[in-house]
């Protein structure tokens, strides 16, 4: 097959519900390949790397909306003003602010509340799967990350319902192979979601509290303010959304892989394979994200769309041992799923440290994990991960 032959594969039903046997294919092409003039397609590990490294490379910020679907701004959920839309100089003005506010200390922080969240979390899993009944681990691998980031926001326990249902309408708009027309649910959210953050960000100026919000709002007031107030709330929606959305990917990775190969439960329980080992390989072997998509700015040429197959960098053969087989042992630990250069993820510690929470408390929680019936993956290509996961506890 050629190259633009396996990229039109991967878009099937096939290519979606299992995407590494054409990244397989595709890896006996080198490391990228022209799809069409104008079009290339990057898919070794090292010239991803470089490529997301490269200057000349922009995301598609509001001059490329402009140009493309100038009626962008009648759909509130394209924050043009958060990081994952901005490019140099501006780029830096709102990440060098956000970076100071999302510290190691402040995630590292979170860990006894996200302990906390993950036992109560187990609490309602075991009483909804009492007598061998199956429960639904998509459920819990998306009430703790939603847990955690409204917690590290700020957001008041009384509101994370609604505040949730709003995240989650939200999130659509991260999938790109989603219709640019049809984001009614999106759209509706992010206003929603905007009024609701809006009105909590004055509350932390009358009354100033250890939240992220609180951290962000002082600094958008300061004297030096690079961190606007509109930046400000696009900024914490994508956080919001991006958060969660990708935990939940790898937190149901994970689960697969445990349920399909019991040996590997064994190990994590025993000792023998230790648990930041074993969601470091998750994240290599299945990310949550598998495509990123950039532009290749020439000058006065026309410029080159560049799409970024993480997925496929993963597995590259020439980086990874034995690429498709699952070793949390492995010497070269490195992984592509946050990204590199300046526009690596600002959440990556915060992902980790919930996936170490979440299966070292599961797997100490319940020793008899099983499958409950078939689970289903969420039909798309670019977010991967599952609708649901039946499973049993005992």
């Amino acid at each position: 097959m050629e190259p633009f032959e396996i990229f039109e594969a991967l878009l099937t039903p096939a290519g979606k519900a299992d995407p590494y046997p054409y990244y397989a294919l595709l890896h006996e092409h080198g490391h990228s390949a022209e799809l069409a003039p104008g079009a290339t397609l990057v898919f070794g590990y090292d010239a991803i790397d470089a490529t997301l490294r490269e200057a000349a490379l922009r995301v598609a910020d509001a001059e490329y909306y402009d140009e493309f679907f100038p009626s962008w701004r009648d759909h509130p959920s394209l924050a043009m003003e958060s990081v994952q839309s901005l490019n140099p100089p501006r780029h830096g003005q709102i990440r060098g602010p956000l970076s100071k506010a999302f510290t190691h200390r402040r995630v590292a922080d979170l860990r006894p509340a996200a302990e906390a969240f993950t036992d109560r979390l187990l609490d309602e899993m075991a009483d909804h799967g009492e007598g061998g009944a199956p429960v639904d681990f998509v459920r819990f691998a998306y009430q703790l990350p939603v847990n955690v980031i409204s917690e590290l926001i700020g957001i008041p326990p009384s509101d994370r319902v609604e505040f949730s249902r709003m995240a989650t309408n939200l999130a659509s708009a991260l999938e790109p192979e989603s219709d640019f027309e049809v984001r009614t649910d999106a759209d509706r959210a992010a206003v929603e979601l905007r009024d609701y953050l809006s009105g909590l960000a004055e509350q932390c100026r009358i009354d100033p509290r250890d939240s992220l919000l609180s951290a962000l709002v002082s600094l958008t007031d300061s004297d030096d303010a690079r961190l606007t107030e509109n930046a400000l709330l696009d900024n914490v929606m994508l956080l919001l959304v991006a958060g969660f959305a990708t935990t939940t990917g790898m937190l149901g990775h994970g689960m697969d892989l445990l349920l399909r190969d019991p040996g590997l439960a064994d190990a994590l329980r025993s000792g023998a394979m230790g648990v930041d080992a074993f969601v470091e390989e998750v994240l290599r072997y299945d990310p949550p994200v598998q495509m990123v998509v950039r532009r290749r700015v020439y000058g006065d040429r026309p410029a080159e769309e560049v799409m970024l197959l993480i997925g496929a960098g993963n597995r590259d053969p020439l980086r990874f041992d034995a690429p498709d087989r699952f070793d949390a042992g492995r010497a070269e630990r490195s992984t592509l799923s946050f990204g590199a250069g300046a526009h690596f993820c600002l959440g990556a510690a915060l992902a980790r440290m919930e996936g170490i929470v979440a299966f070292e408390q599961l797997l100490g929680r319940f020793p008899k994990l099983a499958p409950g019936g078939p689970a289903m993956r969420r039909p798309s290509f670019v977010l991967r991960g599952f609708e649901s996961m039946p499973i049993t506890l005992c």
